[in-house]
């Protein structure tokens, strides 16, 4: 049977936080130096470890980090506490600017071939579900790189109170779309977070969360293995 529907994750998929050069402008370290774009990947990178927690991270607070992708004041402060901590050498207030950085539409740089995957999914009349763990709304991401009307729904963590692997968020996700599980496919960066779809039924297509300049067509080769694209 063919694919009638199709669920995207956000980060590492479709996207990716590159904010560049010149984002991070005016950020400087206690030493007075300037903060670098490679320093700036640098701490991200520290607070989106895979399993456990920030390093850095508060005890008080290694709780609340497991839940963070329900909770925007959560996530906030587990973000801002662990970037403030005296080893990673921020100025003053520059951690709150660090975070909100990360959350600026202009941070985000679609992959090569996000758009015209996108589009592809649109002329065919294939409906899309952006399926994130995320405790922000990325549809202004979407909005700034003029592809919000190619996305129907965005299931968000935080909107929905379920995060992946959890299946109740595919479920979500089909159901907005109206497709059947066994229709669907799931285009995503992690095995075990988004391959959880297949438990509900879906197909799975993995996709790696490289630099946007080291991965020009694997959404669109993702959709050409199930059959959607030429």
């Amino acid at each position: 049977m063919g694919i009638r529907g199709v669920l995207l994750d956000f980060s590492g998929t479709v996207f990716r936080l590159e904010p560049g050069t010149g984002a991070v402008d005016g950020l400087h370290n206690q030493d007075g130096s300037a903060l670098t774009a490679d320093r700036y990947a640098e701490l991200l990178a520290l607070m989106t470890v895979p399993t456990g927690v920030p390093a850095h991270l508060p005890a008080d607070l290694h709780d609340a980090w497991h839940r963070r992708d329900l909770d925007p004041e959560v996530h906030r402060a587990a973000y801002q506490a662990s970037l403030s901590h005296s080893e990673f050498g921020l100025a003053e207030g520059v951690a709150t600017q660090v975070y909100d950085l990360m959350l600026a539409p202009s941070s985000w740089r679609p992959y090569p071939d996000t758009e015209a995957a996108l589009r592809l999914l649109r002329a065919k009349g294939v409906p899309v579900a952006v399926v994130s763990n995320i405790a922000w709304d990325v549809r202004d991401t979407f909005a700034h790189w003029g592809l919000a009307e190619l996305v129907d729904e965005y299931v968000l963590s935080y909107a929905v109170g379920v995060m992946k692997p959890d299946a109740k968020i595919f479920e979500i996700a089909c159901e907005r779309i109206a497709v059947s599980p066994a229709d669907a496919l799931m285009i995503g960066d992690s095995a075990k977070a988004d391959g959880a779809a297949a438990l509900l039924g879906c197909r799975f297509e993995r996709v790696e969360p490289q630099a946007t300049a080291n991965r020009p067509d694997a959404l669109l080769g993702a959709l050409r293995t199930h059959g959607i694209a030429d």
